[in-house]
């Protein structure tokens, strides 16, 4: 067992930020520390100044004309798609009985998929919209579903599997052109590429990708538009959402998206050539790796630096994670390991990747904290455990 490990696993979680620490610390020292933002008191009403400003820092951040108020904070990611997904399909159904429909792309997180089982229960029709070979879910495949009937369309920012970037404005249109709402999905895409939000209705963050703490995440949903609550139990967030915020979650989340807001464009250019470099190493070792969307469908411009997706030819993707574990390596497969059985990725099967191949892949996520030497050093352990995998 090596003595230390070096983390390839960001798209998952990434590791807390000095920045976003210091803004926990900060916290902590202040006096209304642990107070609850919706007191009336001295220290209560500082807390409620606080989350205020860490709203008006992500909406700078998010950009496409959100507003502090827009702003729901919520547990993560999951809860913001969550949200998104039934509150805003049932809030248009309530103002307009017709609209049924939801439309999702074949390629969503799961926390938007496995949305799709209750919305059936509460009488919306669902339909997927598949993506082309390089991972993108084309406004082509989405209008001919678009129809009176519409209540929202939700399509991801940029896949976490693949880092494939989406022509998320381009859909939105279509689907205000159809009296439709339209949701994304802007988890891993958020503080690593700009985002195509002028004409997004609501859209889900969450603190833990961009090196802020887990258990804090964002719904931004526009005023004009209508969305039900989906929890119980208070008044907080404008009775979006239930509960009493996490003021330090909320500072650090956006100590971290401030960050990555100023320095977007350069990390982004640093982390696709050492992305670039890693590939090229692993590509040409003959050890039977490739890329799983080739370069000449979809260049770095449309992809998430950090998240490099690649396919090992005859090895199962457990046992390269398990085998890179030993090595001293952390990274994910993009398929999911479920009572015991591996399944391959729901992504890369949409993609029409055949199964046998889907089931051979590996996802290595990070960002500019990750040095050329420790890529470097991965891909000569993922080389050597694919030609030995293969022997065998």
């Amino acid at each position: 067992m090596p003595s230390s490990f070096t983390y390839l696993d960001y798209a998952a979680s990434a590791p807390l930020s000095d920045v976003a620490r210091a803004a926990q610390q900060a916290y902590e020292e202040a006096p209304y520390a642990g107070a609850n933002p919706n007191s009336l008191h001295t220290m209560g009403r500082q807390a409620a100044r606080a989350l205020d400003a860490a709203r008006r820092d992500l909406v700078r951040c998010l950009g496409g004309g959100f507003r502090p108020t827009d702003i729901t904070f919520t547990s993560g990611g999951t809860e913001s798609n969550n949200l998104a997904l039934l509150g805003l399909a049932e809030g248009m159904r309530a103002q307009d009985r017709v609209r049924t429909k939801v439309i999702l792309s074949a390629i969503e997180h799961d926390s938007v998929l496995d949305v799709a089982p209750v919305l059936k229960a509460r009488g919306f029709e669902v339909v997927e919209a598949a993506p082309d070979r390089s991972g993108v879910v084309e406004a082509a495949s989405v209008e001919p579903l678009l129809g009176r009937d519409v209540a929202l369309v939700s399509i991801m920012s940029a896949n976490n599997e693949t880092g494939a970037i989406q022509p998320v404005g381009e859909v939105a249109r279509l689907a205000h052109k159809a009296g439709a709402l339209m949701h994304t999905d802007a988890v891993q895409a958020f503080g690593r590429i700009p985002l195509q939000l002028a004409d997004v209705d609501a859209v889900s963050i969450a603190a833990h990708k961009i090196g802020g703490p887990v258990g804090v995440g964002a719904l931004a949903c526009r005023q004009r538009v209508r969305i039900r609550p989906q929890s119980f139990g208070g008044g907080q967030e404008q009775g979006r959402r239930a509960g009493t915020q996490d003021v330090c979650g909320a500072l650090a989340f956006a100590a971290a998206a401030t960050d990555c807001a100023a320095h977007l464009e350069e990390r982004r250019a640093e982390v696709s050539a050492h992305a670039q470099a890693m590939l090229d190493e692993l590509c040409a070792s003959g050890a039977g790796i490739s890329p799983t969307i080739p370069f000449e469908l979809l260049g770095w411009e449309d992809r998430l630096a950090g998240v490099v997706n690649i396919l090992v030819e005859g090895v199962d993707s457990e046992t390269l994670v398990l085998e890179c574990d030993q090595a001293g390596f952390e990274v994910s497969a993009a398929s999911a390991c479920s009572s015991g059985s591996l399944d391959a990725s729901h992504v890369l099967l949409a993609m029409g990747i055949p199964r046998d191949q889907a089931l051979c892949s590996l996802r290595i996520s990070f960002d500019e904290r990750v040095s050329p030497a420790e890529l470097h050093q991965f891909s000569e352990a993922l080389i050597a455990i694919a030609r030995r995998r293969r022997r065998h």
